[in-house]
C-alpha cells in the first residue's frame, strides 16, 4: 500500500503527519502497509492528508448537508465554518436536496479537512429528478456519480457493497424491532428484493475500485444493517455483513485502495468492546469508523450524551474514528448550533479514549489543565478548554471578582490547602 501512496503523498506530508500524531515514521509507514492507517487525501483535493488508524489519535467526523425539505446552501456551509472551528477532522456532505454537486464543490473549496460522501444518495436523487424508479438504477448510474465526486475531490466514500441477499437472509433469520435503518443500505435492500438480483455495488466492486484507486479515495464501507435500535445489536444480521466487509477490505487493498470500515450504532454498554474486538479480528485491524455508538433509545434531544458515552468506550476499546451525533438525532435536520455541540460532545469522547490507549501523550493536555486550576489561572484554563467561548461565558455570570469559583467561594479547598 505504501508504493500506492507514495504517488499521492509526499514523504514530507507523512513526516508531519508522524510528527503531529507523535508515532515514529516506522510506525506510520507500518499501519499504512498492513491496512490498519489509512490517510485521507485525494490527489485533486487541496488538503492536508488526515491518517486514522491504529496507534493515532481518534479522529471525529461531522455530518451536514441538505435535505429535500431544507436545502440552504447558506446554513449548511457555517455548519461546515462551526464544525472545522469546534474540532472536527472531516465532514461528510450526506446532502439529498437542492444543487448537490454544487454544494460539495463549495465544500471542497472552502474546507481545511478532508471530505467523505455517500455517492448512493446523489445517485438516488437522480433517478429520482429523472423521474425514474430507484428499482431501475444500473451500476453504470452509480459509477458515474461516483467518478464525478472522485473528480471533483471528495476524500473518502461510503459504499453498501456488504449489503448482499445472503447478509438480507442474515438479517431476516433474527427478529429485530427495527429493521434496516441505513439509508443507503435501506434503498440496496429494496432494489435487491424488487429485481431478485445481487447488490450491483458487491457484484461490480471491482470497478468501484478501480476509480477510487486512481484519484486515491478511500472507501468507507458502509454498515448498510447497522443497528439502530438496543434490542438489535450484534445480531446475526450485523456480523453477517461485517464478515463479507472483512473480505471487501482485503479485496480493496489487493487493489491499492485503502479502507474503513464502518459500524453501530445502537449498542449497550456491555456489548461495546466486544464490536471493536470483533471488528479488528474479522477486517484484518483496518480501521473502526463507528457512529455513536449510542448506548441507549430513549433519549431523543440528548443523543449526543448516549453518543458521548458510547464514543468513549468505543475509542478506549479499540475505534479508530467517532461519527458525531447531534441533539437533533432522530428529530430533525441539524441546526448550526446543534452541529457545534455534537463536535464538542464526540471530541471529549475521542479524548476520553486517547487518555486509555494512548495515555502517555494524551494525558499532557489534562495535567495543563489541573495545573492552571490549581493556579487558578482563568485565561489558561480558557485556552485549554474542549470549548473555551462556553467556559469563558459561564464565568462571565459570577458577580465577584476573587480568583475562585462561585461553588465554594470564600471556601475554596484549593486556596486553603496553599494558606
Amino acid at each position: 500500500m505504501k508504493n500506492h501512496l507514495s504517488t499521492f503523498i509526499s514523504d514530507d506530508d507523512l513526516s508531519r503527519i508522524a510528527g503531529k500524531e507523535k508515532v515514529s515514521l516506522e510506525h506510520l509507514l507500518k499501519g499504512i502497509a498492513d491496512g490498519s492507517i489509512v490517510v485521507l487525501k485525494n490527489k485533486n483535493h487541496r488538503v492536508a492528508p488526515l491518517a486514522i488508524g491504529r496507534g493515532l489519535f481518534t479522529k471525529i467526523n461531522a455530518n451536514i448537508g441538505s435535505s429535500p425539505d431544507f436545502f440552504d446552501i447558506h446554513v449548511e456551509m457555517e455548519k461546515l465554518r462551526v464544525a472545522i472551528e469546534a474540532g472536527a477532522d472531516t465532514v461528510m456532505d450526506l446532502s439529498t436536496g437542492g444543487d448537490i454537486s454544487g454544494f460539495r464543490r463549495q465544500i471542497l473549496e472552502a474546507s481545511s479537512i478532508p471530505l467523505g460522501t455517500v455517492p448512493i444518495y446523489e445517485a438516488a436523487v437522480e433517478m429520482t429528478r429523472a423521474k425514474k424508479s430507484l428499482m431501475d438504477m444500473t451500476i453504470e448510474d452509480f459509477l458515474r456519480v461516483i467518478r464525478r465526486q472522485a473528480e471533483e475531490g471528495v476524500d473518502y466514500m461510503t459504499i453498501h457493497a456488504g449489503v448482499t441477499q445472503e447478509s438480507l437472509e442474515s438479517l431476516k433469520s433474527q427478529d429485530r424491532i427495527l429493521g434496516i435503518t441505513s439509508r443507503g443500505g435501506s434503498i440496496i435492500a429494496h432494489w435487491i428484493s424488487h429485481n431478485k438480483k445481487e447488490n450491483p455495488l458487491y457484484e461490480h466492486y471491482d470497478q468501484i475500485l478501480e476509480i477510487l484507486a486512481e484519484y486515491n479515495v478511500a472507501i468507507s464501507l458502509g454498515d448498510g444493517l447497522r443497528p439502530g435500535a438496543i434490542h438489535d445489536a450484534s445480531d446475526r444480521g450485523q456480523v453477517h455483513e461485517m464478515l463479507i466487509l472483512g473480505r471487501l477490505a482485503r479485496r480493496a487493498r489487493a487493489k491499492g485502495v485503502q479502507v474503513i470500515i464502518e459500524g453501530p450504532g445502537h449498542v449497550p454498554l456491555d456489548l461495546i468492546a466486544d464490536n471493536m474486538r470483533l471488528e479488528k479480528s474479522l477486517c484484518d485491524g483496518a480501521p473502526y469508523y463507528v457512529l455513536g455508538p449510542l448506548v441507549t433509545d430513549v433519549a431523543p434531544g440528548y443523543d449526543h450524551i448516549t453518543s458521548a458515552i458510547g464514543g468513549a468506550i468505543a475509542a478506549a476499546s479499540g475505534a479508530d474514528f467517532l461519527c458525531y451525533v447531534t441533539p437533533a438525532e432522530h428529530l430533525r435536520l441539524p441546526t448550526v448550533e446543534d452541529v457545534r455541540i455534537g463536535v464538542i460532545a464526540s471530541k471529549i469522547a475521542a479524548h476520553a479514549g486517547d487518555l486509555v490507549k494512548r495515555r502517555a501523550e494524551s494525558i499532557v493536555w489534562d495535567n495543563e489543565m489541573s495545573r492552571a486550576r490549581k493556579r487558578r489561572d482563568w485565561e489558561e484554563m480558557f485556552r485549554l478548554a474542549v470549548d473555551g467561548e462556553r467556559a469563558r461565558r459561564m464565568r462571565s455570570e459570577i458577580p465577584s471578582e476573587s480568583d475562585q469559583c462561585s461553588m465554594c467561594g470564600e471556601f475554596c479547598a484549593i486556596k486553603q490547602c496553599e494558606e
